[in-house]
């Protein structure tokens, strides 16, 4: 699947064209947000992963980060470390006593909501906001949106459906912002896209060539159309997407953005079962490896973040 960068403001999926010369020759600034974003796949079997750096001065990059930079980035970093052990189902306890093993096991996992709840207590201690409906899919075998999502923050007419279940592989996404939370669809064009499980006969030649061609090079996962031009496929592959889209055989990823402007974090981390009592990280994002100097919050004060140092730590192993 196509890596994608996105600037401080934006939420998802930046690819511009390059024949597009406005969007293609943006220029990155030093201190500069952006969001990185991988994917790969084997045999159909997914991972993804996204991460946000801040782009170093021209003269080499800073120790040290401070200010609001800093508090975005740690909410975002802490938030994300408590979300991915939320996502734990609560019976997996690699060791203990009987007695510990069963409490465990009888456990309910938390609900979508006291997610959102815990997670939001965490951000808001650095006065950042979650960015509404950010939402971690389970994948399948040639799909990354399956059956059950989390989403946390939800806009009006959206909801959640599931708890993550041993065996399972979830791609989870954390969302931070120095705004208000809320986000909007931008004017420039999208370039993302992704084949769907829907079956039409598109009426045009031009559209069933171009279907035909995302269909043998990129399966049902996501594809720019930059590497169809790339890929020195006929111009007249546009009319061939856009009917694509029209027939809801293609889905088209937006570009969004924060709704007031403000830089957004982002991370995406792949989880997934290794062994019957513990989940391993195959995709995560690092701790910050610039010092971060945060005035509002000290992660070791915070008792919503002990499950962080103590709690599920046996039950977790990265890559």
């Amino acid at each position: 699947t196509p890596s994608n960068s996105s600037a401080a403001s934006d939420v998802y999926k930046r690819q511009p064209l390059t024949s597009d010369a406005a969007e293609a020759n943006i220029e990155l600034q030093p201190g500069e947000l952006v969001k990185i974003q991988l994917g790969a796949q084997i045999d159909g079997f997914g991972s993804i992963v996204c991460d946000t750096i801040i782009v170093p001065p021209k003269e080499g990059a800073e120790d040290v980060v401070t200010g609001r930079t800093a508090d975005l980035i740690l909410a975002n970093y802490y938030a994300n470390e408590l979300l991915l052990r939320l996502m734990i189902p609560p019976g997996l306890l690699a060791s203990g006593t009987d007695e510990e093993k069963a409490k465990a096991a009888a456990a309910k996992p938390p609900t979508q909501s006291k997610i959102t709840s815990l997670l939001d207590k965490v951000v808001k201690s650095y006065e950042c906001n979650l960015v509404e409906s950010t939402t971690s899919w389970l994948f399948d075998r040639n799909e990354i949106e399956g059956t059950k999502k989390i989403v946390l923050a939800p806009a009006e007419g959206t909801k959640g459906e599931g708890v993550p279940q041993v065996g399972e592989v979830w791609g989870v996404e954390m969302g931070v912002t120095l705004g208000s939370g809320k986000v909007k669809t931008l004017d420039q064009r999208a370039t993302l896209h992704r084949r769907t499980a829907n079956t039409y006969i598109l009426k045009s030649q031009t559209a069933r060539k171009t279907l035909s061609t995302i269909q043998a090079k990129f399966g049902h996962f996501p594809f720019s159309l930059r590497q169809l031009e790339e890929e020195g496929t006929d111009t007249k592959y546009k009319v061939g997407v856009f009917d694509g889209v029209r027939s809801n055989v293609l889905r088209q990823y937006e570009l969004v953005g924060d709704k007031d402007g403000q830089p957004v974090a982002r991370s995406l981390t792949t989880l997934g079962k290794e062994l019957p009592h513990a989940f391993c990280i195959v995709s995560n994002i690092k701790q910050p490896s610039r010092r971060m100097v945060s005035r509002n919050w000290v992660p070791r004060q915070h008792s919503t973040l002990a499950n962080i140092r103590q709690t599920r730590r046996s039950r977790m192993k990265r890559f």
